[in-house]
């Protein structure tokens, strides 16, 4: 069975972070590993306290799950601090991680900066080059690229900056005003839309990081990254059309392995 790691934060209402990731990657066929970077109490309403991880705590997480259970696939969703990105790339560049997924979880849908502007600059400067993908907001995208984004045309700018200025690819996740559900990935010099239509479902809580866990798992599975985005994209558009609680997992689990099978033969 494939594996894949997610190293993010607990959300302690199971919507997002780490108990999305592990429910994605577990429904998207791989076996799901973690290392927590910080326990929060939060729920969909918003984050109420934060407990970061110590670095060397995180460090012996890593350390442990890499020297046992290798991951085909590493996701990395929320780190706030410099002092946590710079182990995770050391450990990166120690056990040579491969189809490294970033959601760099910079910018909360209010607008809020989730993310201090030390940490910020670790991450473009030290963690950002070691990915093979990274999926970015609108908002997100605007402080990574530096340039505004309000249409199409300059969603294929600022994903080409991001792009060119760390060598990863770069999914840029439309939505926010700008371009609907349509998501743009940039990759060696050329672009791919993903078209999507917006799906009137409240229970939206956790949807980034079940996308990119949903990408890590297809990659994790050997599926090129055109074929991986396309998988995920599916997966998410389907469980969210279904009007399934994507992160807390209200609803019944049944129709969670209905969908998977469906949206699988399909992509198959």
């Amino acid at each position: 069975m494939k594996t894949a790691l997610s190293i993010a934060g607990s959300d302690s209402c199971g919507g997002a972070g780490i108990q999305a990731d592990i429910k994605t990657m577990t429904m998207n066929g791989v076996y799901a590993m973690s290392a927590v970077t910080a326990l929060t109490a939060q729920n969909t309403t918003g984050v109420r306290d934060i407990m970061e991880a110590s670095p060397d705590f995180l460090a012996a997480q890593l350390d442990a799950v890499f020297e046992d259970i290798r991951p085909d696939a590493v996701k990395i969703g929320m780190v706030s601090s410099a002092a946590l990105i710079r182990v995770i790339a050391a450990k990166l560049r120690q056990y040579r991680a491969e189809n490294v997924v970033v959601d760099p979880v910079m910018v909360a849908t209010s607008g809020a900066r989730l993310i201090q502007d030390a940490a910020v600059e670790t991450l473009t400067k030290e963690l950002l080059p070691l990915a093979d993908l990274c999926t970015p907001n609108v908002p997100e995208a605007e402080l990574l690229s530096g340039m505004e984004i309000k249409s199409r045309e300059d969603m294929e700018r600022a994903a080409a900056l991001i792009g060119e200025r760390f060598g990863c690819a770069v999914l840029l996740k439309g939505g926010h005003s700008v371009n609907d559900a349509n998501d743009l990935l940039y990759s060696g010099g050329s672009f791919r839309w993903f078209e999507g239509k917006r799906i009137d479902n409240p229970n939206t809580h956790g949807t980034g990081c079940t996308l990119s866990s949903a990408i890590a798992a297809n990659l994790a599975k050997g599926f090129g990254l055109e074929t991986a985005v396309r998988r995920a994209k599916g997966y998410i558009s389907g469980a969210l059309a279904a009007m399934l609680n994507l992160g807390a997992g209200s609803g019944p689990m049944d129709h969670a392995f209905d969908l998977r099978g469906e949206y699988a033969k399909e992509a198959d």
